[in-house]
């Protein structure tokens, strides 16, 4: 009877292709760059200013998880090893392209 119980727990065991999640890593670093630059130009257009920008960035960032755990049909587990990758992967890489675009933007629109 304990054979049986370690083959089931066995068979519990979440297995993940290597390549899919790599994929799957890299959509949500071009998704988040993307809405980083989107984000970046429409507080530069709205003319934001200082902490709030930063504000800004981070709720265009939750806004960006939450479309893709939605895209996920939050089932996170069937595509990612964990919650972590879809909250946390790359949230800072597109901060600088934020930054320039919030700063380009907001440049043409309210100083040229």
């Amino acid at each position: 009877m304990d054979k049986n119980k370690s083959s089931d727990a066995l068979d519990e065991i979440p297995t993940f292709n290597v390549d899919n999640i790599q994929n799957n890593t890299r959509i949500i670093n071009y998704s988040r760059t993307f809405m980083s630059i989107i984000g970046g130009v429409i507080a530069g257009i709205l003319g934001v200013n200082g902490l709030t920008g930063i504000v800004f960035y981070f709720l265009v960032m939750a806004i960006t998880t939450a479309g893709l755990a939605a895209k996920t049909e939050f089932s996170v587990h069937s595509y990612f090893d964990s919650w972590n990758r879809i909250v946390f992967d790359g949230i800072l890489g597109g901060l600088m392209s934020f930054v320039l675009f919030w700063t380009f933007a907001y440049d043409m629109v309210h100083i040229f």
